[in-house]
Parts: C-alpha cells; structure tokens; sequence
C-alpha cells in the first residue's frame, strides 16, 4: 500500500506523462513539487499536474495559472476541531 502513488503532467496540447509510477507518498509529494515549480509550469507549457492513489483516484491536482485547485482542505470554512 505504501507505494501506490503516480504523479502524471499533462500538456497545453492535451498529452501527458507519466512521471512517477508506484511510489511512496513522499515521493510522489517531491515529484509534484518539483512539477509545478519548474520552468515549464511557469511558461504555461505544463497545465496540469496531478497525484492519484492506487485506486486511480486524483489525491491532488494543479492547474497552470490557478494553482491547486483539489486535494487540501478549504481554508474558507470554519472547523469545529
């Protein structure tokens, strides 16, 4: 179960990679990192980048000029913690 994620970046034309396959949490995390900081998603020519679980449910996902948009938790709404 612990190495269960894959990190996928997709492109401004509608292709993707695959870039990290049946990893750790931490690795995954690391890859996504460095993912939506490199050069090509300052450029625009990466518009996505997304974790899935091994369920091949999406556990988080960036998007070009919006940043994260799935996978925290809303800042907005109060909690009762």
């Amino acid at each position: 179960m612990a190495n269960e994620f894959s990190v996928i970046q997709f492109f401004k034309d509608g292709s993707y990679e695959k870039v990290r396959t049946f990893v750790s949490a931490e690795e995954a995390m690391n890859a996504f990192n460095h993912y939506t900081r490199n050069v090509a998603s300052r450029l625009g020519i990466t518009h996505r980048v997304i974790i899935t679980d091994g369920g091949d449910c999406i556990a988080l996902e960036w998007q070009y000029d919006r940043g994260i948009v799935f996978g925290l938790p809303s800042q907005k709404e109060p909690t009762d913690d």
